[in-house]
């Protein structure tokens, strides 16, 4: 048996565990740069906020309602996802973190225990550590407890479980899932199946095995075993390393100051390579791109990028920077309205297969202390505690943030203030 836990409007619950006064009030948390909707409360999705929506375009329904606005508080948000998972991790022998608010729970080594139970006990036991609500759906393949989890919330709202326990609650569930909404249907597929006759998810489950496999590929076959409860859908235990890394960002103004880009460049290439490390991998290339605001038509328009070469694939943040710094010389032109660029690592490979140069004079040996040294301090210490001086120290290119929160759990600058 597989469990899907599933934290409620998290980035908004995030806020409401330090700021309680908002429990009932509608709750918005911006894209970066404050410029859409991403996340929502249960009071904002029914005054008719939609995901996704510019903020700006909101204004009347954001006074009329008395909406609370938030910029996204990244920090916050990861600290408080870690807590949530160290937290399911003691119910159950291993899991599967899926995404910052989502994890699978193996729920098949525990014979003895009556599940629905435990899906309560769990419930009750995050909000009791964290503040934060959970849904849980468990089912007999991953698809089965995704589609639980959503059946929970649509009508079970206040337990907050759902256990497909027997025959009769898989099908039930399956009839009352439309295909747009079974997990990993995307618009393609679900336009497909509904050409095709397909309503439900219990449609779909009865469909022929050579129809989905010709239409909807083995992918479709393995959901079809999945949705008739074979699981198909594998643990990843360990988060698959990333094929490449990418850090872009745009500025909270526009600018036309080449050190301002190149302050920018140099943090967005530092932290790519902290990742690089991380995930124990060296890029073979670097890309660098940078652009203007399409979207204000009174500027010139420009947007270039460019993919450079190493010539030993590295980790290394100062190499990584004089790389980039180089490639921003290359495609950048004086007198336009820059408002964002960025810097990716590419053709990655493992640390341990990289092909070393014949005429390499670098000291990497001492580079990957100094990088360990480096990354042991700031995460000791917090994020750029230790950083080089070509990132500078004001972070001038720094997003539009002007609703941000604390950083509550990690800034003990921050710390929530309890008068009694």
């Amino acid at each position: 048996m597989y469990a899907l836990v599933d934290c409620n409007n998290f980035y908004c619950s995030c806020e409401r565990v330090f700021q309680p006064q908002l429990l009932n009030r509608p709750v918005v948390v911006l894209s970066n740069n404050d410029g859409c909707v991403i996340a929502r409360s249960e009071e904002a999705k029914q005054i008719g906020i939609v995901m996704g929506a510019p903020i700006h375009l909101m204004e009347g329904i954001v006074r009329n309602h008395q909406v609370v606005v938030f910029s996204s508080n990244y920090t916050l948000y990861g600290d408080m996802s870690e807590r949530v998972m160290k937290t399911l991790a003691g119910f159950v022998p291993q899991m599967e973190v899926y995404s910052i608010d989502e994890a699978f729970l193996d729920m098949g080594r525990l014979p003895y225990t009556n599940l629905l139970q435990l899906g309560v006990a769990v419930r009750e036991t995050v909000v009791q550590h964290t503040g934060i609500p959970v849904t849980v759906g468990i089912g007999p393949t991953k698809t089965l407890a995704k589609l639980a989890n959503r059946y929970a919330k649509k009508f079970h709202k206040d337990l907050g479980v759902h256990y497909l326990a027997n025959r009769r609650l898989i099908d039930q569930a399956l009839t009352a899932t439309n295909v747009k909404d079974i997990w990993g249907i995307g618009a393609q597929y679900a336009r497909l199946l509904t050409i095709n006759g397909f309503e439900t998810a219990a449609d779909l489950a009865k469909a022929p095995a050579d129809w989905v496999r010709t239409n909807m590929s083995v992918v479709g076959l393995r959901l079809l075993k999945e949705l008739n409860g074979t699981p198909c859908a594998p643990w990843e235990l360990e988060p698959p390393k990333k094929k490449n890394i990418a850090t872009t960002r745009s500025f909270g103004q526009v600018t036309q100051d080449r050190s301002l880009l190149e302050e920018a460049i140099a943090n967005h290439t530092a932290t790519a390579a902290a990742k690089l490390r991380k995930q124990g991998s060296s890029a073979r290339q670097l890309q660098v791109l940078i652009q203007t605001n399409v979207f204000r038509q009174q500027d010139r328009q420009y947007s270039h990028q460019i993919i450079l070469e190493l010539e030993v694939p590295s980790n290394d943040t100062p190499e990584l920077i004089k790389y980039a710094l180089k490639g921003l010389d290359l495609i950048f032109r004086p007198g336009y309205n820059y408002n964002k660029c960025g810097v990716v690592m590419l053709d990655l490979v493992n640390d341990s297969e990289a092909q070393m140069g014949l005429f390499d004079l670098s000291n990497r040996a001492r580079g990957r202390l100094l990088n360990t040294a480096l990354d042991a301090l700031n995460k000791t210490y917090g994020k750029d505690t230790v950083q080089y001086a070509v990132q500078g120290f004001e972070r001038r290119y720094r997003l539009k943030s002007n609703h941000l929160s604390q950083r509550y759990t990690t800034n003990f600058n921050e710390l929530l203030h309890v008068w009694i």
